[in-house]
C-alpha cells in the first residue's frame, strides 16, 4: 500500500493506493486544512490511524525546496523531515519531493480529457517540458527528455526576481518595493498576488472600489472574489486586475519555457488555472507567452495545456513512490 500526499499552503491531500497486480488503484482520499495542524506528521499519523492501514512506502509532494529529505515550508510554519515521518508512520522509507515535481510525475498518468489546450504547438513537438502552477504560491518544475521518457526535476523559479515589461508594471514594482524586501514573481503571480495587483490599481486611481465590492471581499477570500467578479465583468477594477494577472501568468510561463527549452510543451497546473480557464483561453495569456522577441517563433511552436484534473500531484507522488527501490 502506497501513501501519497500533495501538501500545499492551504490544503493537504492524502491518498492510499493499492499496488497489487502491478497497478496503482486509488483506495481512499482525504483533504485537510493545512494551517489547522502543527505539521505533516500530525496529519499523516491521524490519516493512517483513522483508516487502520499498513503503509509499505510513502511519498509526499510539498510546496517548498526539499534538501536532504527535509523542507522548511515557505507558506506554512512547518519543518517536514522524511526520517521523522518514517518513524511516525512505521514506514522504512519516506520520500519528500517538491509539489511541482510531483505534478510533473503525475502528467504521465493523465488522460487527454484531463487537459485543456491553449496552444497546439508543432505537431512533432518532442523534448523537454515544464510545469507552472499558481495557487497559494508559484511553483515551477521541469521534465528533462532523455530521448525515451521525461525525467521530472524540481526548481524554485517562482522566487526569481520579478521584472516589469512596461511602464505600468514598472509602477507596480515601485509600489511593491515600498512594502516588501524582495519582489519575486510569486509576489504578483499567486492568490495573494492577485489581491496585491488589485490594491495597486485601486491605490493608483485606475479603478473604483464601490462599497458592495469591498463588502463582498470581506465576506470571503478577497482574491477569489476579485477573480470571480473579473470573470463576470461585474467590476472594471477586478477585470483590470485579472487581466494583469493573466498576462503575468503567460509571461512567466514563457520565461520558464525558455529556461528549460520546453519544446515538448508547457503544462499549466494549480488550483487557480481551472477556475479561470475561460480567461486563459483568451488571447492575453498566449500573447504574453510568445512575446519573447526573436524567440517568438520558437514559443509559438510549443504546446501549452492546462491541467484540469486536481489529483495530478497525488498521482505523481504515488508514481514516484512506486519507483522507489
Amino acid at each position: 500500500m502506497i501513501l501519497a500526499g500533495d501538501i500545499g499552503g492551504t490544503t493537504t491531500r492524502l491518498a492510499l493506493y493499492d499496488t497489487r497486480n502491478g497497478s496503482r488503484r486509488p483506495v481512499i482520499e482525504q483533504t485537510y486544512p493545512s494551517r489547522q495542524y502543527a505539521g505533516l506528521c500530525e496529519i499523516a499519523a491521524a490519516f493512517v490511524a483513522q483508516h487502520k492501514v499498513k503503509v509499505d512506502r510513502a511519498c509526499f509532494g510539498i510546496a517548498g525546496p526539499v534538501q536532504h529529505g527535509r523542507v522548511v515550508t515557505p507558506n506554512l510554519p512547518w519543518v517536514v523531515d522524511s526520517q521523522a515521518l518514517a518513524l511516525e508512520l512505521g514506514v522504512r522509507v519516506v520520500k519528500l519531493i517538491n509539489d511541482l515535481e510531483a505534478n510533473a510525475y503525475g502528467i504521465a498518468d493523465l488522460d487527454s480529457e484531463d487537459f485543456v489546450t491553449l496552444n497546439a504547438g508543432a505537431p512533432d513537438a518532442r523534448g523537454n517540458a515544464a510545469v507552472i502552477s499558481v495557487g497559494t504560491g508559484l511553483g515551477e518544475a521541469g521534465l528533462f527528455w532523455d530521448g525515451e521518457s521525461h525525467r521530472p526535476f524540481a526548481c524554485e523559479g517562482g522566487h526569481a526576481d520579478f521584472a516589469p515589461r512596461d511602464g505600468l508594471e514598472a509602477e507596480l514594482l515601485c509600489y511593491l518595493v515600498a512594502r516588501f524586501q524582495h519582489i519575486s514573481y510569486e509576489r504578483v503571480l499567486s492568490g495573494p498576488g492577485l489581491r496585491l495587483i488589485y490594491e495597486f490599481l485601486r491605490d493608483t486611481g485606475r479603478g473604483e472600489e464601490p462599497g458592495w465590492l469591498l463588502e463582498a471581499m470581506g465576506r470571503g477570500d478577497p482574491s477569489a472574489t476579485i477573480s470571480a467578479f473579473g470573470l463576470e465583468g461585474r467590476s472594471e477594477l477586478c477585470v483590470k486586475a485579472l487581466d494583469m494577472f493573466v498576462s503575468f501568468y503567460g509571461a512567466e510561463a514563457g520565461n520558464l519555457a525558455l529556461k528549460t527549452m520546453a519544446i515538448g510543451g508547457v503544462f499549466v497546473g494549480g488550483g487557480i488555472a481551472p477556475r479561470i480557464i475561460k480567461k486563459l483561453q483568451e488571447p492575453l495569456f498566449m500573447a504574453a507567452f510568445t512575446a519573447k522577441g526573436r524567440m517568438q517563433p520558437l514559443m509559438a511552436a510549443m504546446p501549452v495545456r492546462v491541467i484540469i484534473k486536481d489529483t495530478a500531484a497525488l498521482l505523481g507522488a504515488a508514481r514516484c513512490a512506486a519507483e522507489m527501490a
